[in-house]
């Protein structure tokens, strides 16, 4: 467990204790906020200001009666389909919307008291990520004309896509440049350092610098500018509208279908997208978590039902948890729950004081958000992602995909938990009643031996319908416990499953238990990936790689050992502040050995790890490698100036209370490497002239030391074979400038 962070108090005694780290916190996560509920509102049919308001209820009103700590709440992107889909079933009546917001807000306060939550469980991933990523092709098919100065007269997702292409020679270029700024601004954003551009979030540069585009274009005024001889029309309808009185946007529900199916379909897509993402959401920023605090999600239902039902009596959207917003919460180092509430005040204030401004923002700027938006829910990384995690998860969320588009949001979800359940049966080769026996009655049992551990024998098919089931199974057994998961009778072990065992390992590793996860050698998968689907087909061989190969005669030389199946024990890595908010998905390719001369067992191993969650995640796979030293040293984390800022959201890996060290007569290394720690006095006895000079000497290197051991990240790439000797070599010089050698 990572011991190295004080868990922030709850409450109004965290909110005085913390309120500085989560109001700076809440104005990063505001900027961030303000264009996207503006677009998000834009995109679902309704006024700009609606959105801004969803967002100030989701902060003002959700902070009082929600479950999570870090997750913001407001409208979320995923929702606009759902919108949209009723608006098209309710007569185009933005009223009998807002009617069944209010109810579907009901019907989530239910869900919650009545800890129906965990049926949100019961959604495959691949099913999820597919209707994500619907959602993003439809939010971009919907934009896209306002992208380009176009229009789009079709009746389905499909036809807007194709009259992008078929418009496309009537573009306004004046539009098009507006939006284009914004969408490279976006895509460039992350790969500068510059602490003045970074110090305000990329969405509201987008609609900065499409200011001086309206103003030099006047869209103020209907007029016509000529390009390339061709005329195009420019006017104050290109810009959103928001009254002179904020207030005025204030709308009412109209519960006149409330005795129609139309009514009532509408009020259930909008319930399951909208808790669908809230709960997959909330457990995606517990991961983030720096101090591994768990959502009550029962309770996180109950706090976005109230405000859903305020938004909407109000005229404002659903509100969910959002996983951009509460990245950048996460990643600015917020505390506590507070900072939610301040975002809404933030954004009050926004509305307040800019209200003039927002004005002029044009509704390319805001469509280029979405599309952003809507491309990282459906980006070819999404489908390699899925890939990787088995060519069977691939096909899920492809079919979801093409469901969705061709019906509504409901079929896709029915028809995408179909065909996986199809899939499993024939995978599993058993008959269909089989099937269902093997999971509802698989004589699963959790065992406590006398020595205080639990034994843990899932049998039969444990897939996605047996979720519920198995949460229920591992409930009885105590927080920090040492379990092992036995899997060794199971005939088919899905993605659904494999990521929950694996949350509840985080859990319970996180409070000072231990989980092991055995059983798995005669299943075989399409994927290495730890989360991929794995079933019996009997004998199982195992084929190694070229790369595997060699590491395995480089081991056999050299005397050392070499594991190259999947490792479940990674909780040592959580014990760096670099994995705080960083989930390591897998580790495997292990080589360890000993440092004969420093006296140091070390490990170099492949890992993959996660920045972000669902729409926000970036997966990266590199070889780490640790060096269990022979006595302690201070805590520290160094690396080269600007070099992990170019590549990870996340500055730095250390609290605010950390500070750049810098070296009077060492200023070449002072201004190459960032070294930073809580014990100044300390890292400045330890880096003594020698130690300096030879890291000024070296490669660049990420070096991060937990008192106990050292971690290194020689490469952001999986290892090349004969890179491994030249990481050993650096390791190896490395403590004997820090004074090992010679300790026995």
């Amino acid at each position: 467990m990572n011991t190295n962070h004080f868990i922030p108090r709850d409450g109004f005694k965290g909110l005085k204790e913390n309120w500085r780290s989560d109001l700076f916190a809440a104005i990063s996560v505001s900027l961030v906020a303000l264009p996207l509920a503006l677009g998000i509102a834009v995109a679902s049919g309704m006024s700009p200001m609606a959105g801004v308001l969803s967002a100030i209820i989701g902060g003002v009103v959700t902070t009082f009666f929600r479950g999570g700590y870090l997750t913001i709440n407001g409208p979320a992107a995923g929702l606009i389909a759902v919108i949209l889909g009723g608006l098209v079933a309710l007569d185009n009546n933005i009223n009998y919307v807002l009617a069944a917001i209010v109810v579907s807000g009901g019907i989530q306060i239910l869900l919650g008291v009545f800890k129906l939550g965990r049926f949100a469980k019961l959604l495959p991933s691949s099913v999820l990520h597919g209707i994500l990523a619907a959602i993003g092709v439809i939010i971009i098919a919907k934009q896209a004309p306002y992208v380009l100065g176009t229009t789009s007269n079709a009746d389905t997702v499909v036809g807007n896509l194709l009259d992008v292409f078929y418009k496309l020679p009537d573009a306004n270029p004046f539009v098009f440049i507006v939006s284009l700024a914004g969408i490279l601004i976006l895509v460039f954003y992350k790969k500068t350092s510059n602490k003045i551009i970074r110090a305000i979030p990329a969405p509201m540069w987008v609609l900065l610098l499409a200011l001086p585009l309206v103003f030099g274009f006047d869209f103020f005024t209907e007029h016509s500018i000529s390009f390339l001889g061709k005329s195009y029309g420019v006017g104050r309808k290109l810009l959103i509208d928001i009254p002179e009185d904020p207030l005025d946007c204030i709308m009412h529900p109209d519960f006149g279908m409330i005795g129609t199916m139309a009514f009532w379909l509408t009020v259930l897509s909008i319930t399951t997208i909208a808790s669908i993402v809230t709960l997959a959401s909330a457990r995606a920023v517990d991961k983030l978590d720096p101090y591994k605090r768990t959502t009550n999600l029962n309770k996180d239902l109950i706090g976005v039902g109230i405000s859903t039902m305020v938004s909407g009596a109000l005229g404002g959207l659903p509100i969910t948890s959002v996983i951009v917003r509460s990245t950048v919460n996460v990643n600015n180092n917020a505390k506590t729950k507070w900072s939610n509430l301040y975002h809404g005040i933030f954004l009050i204030l926004f509305v307040l004081i800019l209200a003039p401004v927002l004005r002029s923002v044009p509704l390319a700027a805001l469509a280029a958000i979405l599309v952003h938006t809507g491309f990282k829910l459906a980006s070819p990384l999404v489908f390699k992602h899925a890939y990787d995690q088995g060519v069977e998860q691939l096909f899920f969320l492809s079919s979801t995909l093409i469901i969705t588009l061709f019906t509504d949001l409901l079929y896709g979800i029915t028809g995408g938990i179909l065909i996986t359940l199809v899939a499993h049966i024939l995978l599993a080769k058993v008959g269909f009643l089989g099937f269902f026996k093997m999971i509802y009655k698989s004589s699963s049992k959790v065992y406590r031996l006398e020595n205080g551990t639990y034994d843990v024998k899932l049998k039969g098919i444990a897939n996605f319908l047996y979720v519920l089931r198995l949460d229920k199974l591992l409930h009885e057994i105590p927080i920090g416990s040492i379990v092992r998961i036995d899997m060794s009778k199971t005939r088919l072990v899905d993605l659904s499953i494999m990521e929950n065992l694996i949350e509840f390992k985080r859990v319970h590793d996180n409070n000072g238990g231990q989980v092991t996860l055995i059983g798995l050698d005669n299943h075989v998968a399409t994927t290495n990936h730890n989360r991929a689907l794995k079933f019996v087909t009997g004998y199982v061989r195992k084929r190694m790689t070229q790369r595997q190969i060699r590491l395995q005669k480089m081991a056999n030389a050299n005397g050392w050992s070499f594991e190259r199946d999947v490792d479940w024990n990674t909780s040592y890595l959580r014990n760096f502040r670099f994995f705080d908010s960083r989930p390591i998905e897998m580790k495997s390719n292990s080589l360890q050995g000993l440092d004969k001369e420093n006296n140091a067992q070390w490990e170099i191993a492949d890992i993959v790890f996660d920045e972000g969650a669902l729409l926000a995640l970036e997966v990266y796979q590199t070889t780490v490698q640790v060096v269990r030293l022979p006595s302690p040293i201070p805590r520290f984390i160094i690396d080269k100036e600007g070099l992990f800022d170019k590549i990870f959201n996340r500055v730095r890996a250390f609290s605010e209370s950390s500070l750049h060290i810098h070296f009077m007569k060492h200023d070449v290394f002072s201004g190459k490497f960032h070294l930073s720690g809580e014990d100044e006095d300390a890292i400045r006895s330890f880096f003594n002239d020698d130690l300096i000079r030879f890291l000024e000497q070296n490669e660049i290197h990420h070096i991060e030391s937990n008192g106990d051991a050292l971690m290194i990240f020689t490469y952001l790439h999986i290892a090349r074979t004969d890179e491994v000797p030249s990481m050993l070599e650096f390791s190896s010089n490395l403590l004997k400038n820090m004074g090992f050698k010679g300790t026995s």
